[in-house]
């Protein structure tokens, strides 16, 4: 909002600039073309009013300084008044347009952002004593809809949790991401082991890729990092399908890479082979934090093109926040994470990015009232 009042000058600045230019320059010299620059920079920044307004003062500025550089006749005057004239026209049929144009932007965001919620929907906060939450942040403000993804669901046979990224943008990555979430979801309730989990993941998004046929079919596939959580939560096994490895950072903050004991190609490639894709247990203590992301954090560079790492940047980042002596949620050490992503880029992420934050509470525990990161 203060860039934006700030941005409303820009016209007043310009009718300054040209009484100016005017006033040092030789009479033979006219800042016309300036004041007729005042409406339109008005266009995009004031209302109806407000541009007839910037174009009436610029037409009385500069009839006042034809006036007094004795040059107010046809040619340097009535001519220049109905250009700015004709130019205030336009300027107000622009900002019409523009308008019209940010209202049909505005409704298609508020339409992505439903279509978000209804294909990647946010998990439940808390499943038994594992406290969950997650953050999606777009590459584009615009676009809100991309192919990373995450899932987190209670089964027969434990809590489990998937973190993806698909292969391609826009509406055939949200069509594969609602793909994967479906047959996770069907899958994580059926399989009895991670194993035949993952068997059933690639059969599935096998199929989907026939459907769809083309590209997709010849190269569709899926990173995807897949957590289950022993009934009393002491243990963590994963299967990686290239993907990041996950943090597991421990109640003090210390950060652990969670590295996959066999590399395994991501899912949906089968066809060029068979890998085995070993299951790896960890512990899971009281008061740890499982961490989990796509590469849109990791593959985040700063300006020398060092990839950001988070083993080495998170503890630092929360021994900063742990002086205040307050526990953090779920929610805002993914706050945080963002925040020093952002920090190490420069600015705008560079690929979309989706995080998952799994936090084993001691038995009963309540959460803590949220506190937004300082």
């Amino acid at each position: 909002m203060p860039q934006l009042l700030r941005n409303q000058w820009i016209p007043v600045g310009l009718i300054v600039l040209a009484v100016v230019v005017d006033l040092v320059t030789p009479h033979e010299v006219t800042s016309a073309p300036l004041l007729m620059a005042v409406p339109v920079a008005a266009a995009p920044l004031l209302g109806v009013r407000g541009i007839i307004g910037a174009g009436l003062a610029a037409m009385a500025v500069h009839a006042v300084l034809a006036w007094f550089d004795g040059a107010f006749g046809w040619r340097a005057g009535v001519a220049n008044q109905i250009t700015l004239a004709a130019v205030t026209a336009l300027a107000v049929l622009i900002h019409r347009t523009l308008r019209t144009q940010h209202a049909r932007a505005r409704r298609a965001q508020h339409v992505a952002a439903v279509a978000q919620r209804a294909v990647l929907p946010k998990p439940p906060s808390r499943l038994g004593d594992l406290h969950i939450d997650a953050r999606y942040v777009p590459a584009e403000s615009e676009a809100l809809i991309g192919g990373d993804l995450y899932v987190a669901q209670s089964t027969p046979y434990g809590i489990r949790v998937m973190v993806g990224d698909v292969r391609g943008k826009g509406l055939g990555a949200v069509s594969a991401v609602s793909a994967d979430l479906g047959a996770f979801r069907y899958a994580a309730d059926e399989a009895e082991g991670l194993p035949q989990l993952v068997t059933w993941l690639e059969r599935a998004l096998l199929r989907e890729g026939g459907r769809r046929g083309g590209q997709q079919q010849e190269e569709g596939f899926t990173t995807a990092l897949i957590a289950e959580f022993s009934s009393d939560l002491e243990t963590v096994r994963l299967v990686n399908r290239g993907h990041p490895p996950p943090v597991l950072l421990d109640a003090h903050g210390r950060a652990t890479l969670l590295e996959a004991s066999e590399e395994a190609p991501p899912l949906g490639m089968s066809d060029l082979g068979v890998w085995s894709a070993p299951v790896d247990s960890f512990p899971f203590p009281v008061g740890s934090t499982l961490l989990c992301y796509t590469d849109g954090v990791t593959e985040a560079r700063n300006a020398t093109g060092c990839f950001y790492d988070p083993v080495a940047r998170l503890p630092l980042v929360l021994a900063r926040r742990a002086r205040s002596g307050a526990r953090l949620e779920p929610g805002q050490i993914l706050d945080m994470l963002i925040q020093d992503v952002r920090r190490h880029a420069g600015g705008r992420p560079q690929d979309d990015q989706a995080m998952l934050a799994l936090y084993r509470a001691p038995a009963g525990h309540e959460p803590a009232q949220a506190v937004s990161p300082g």
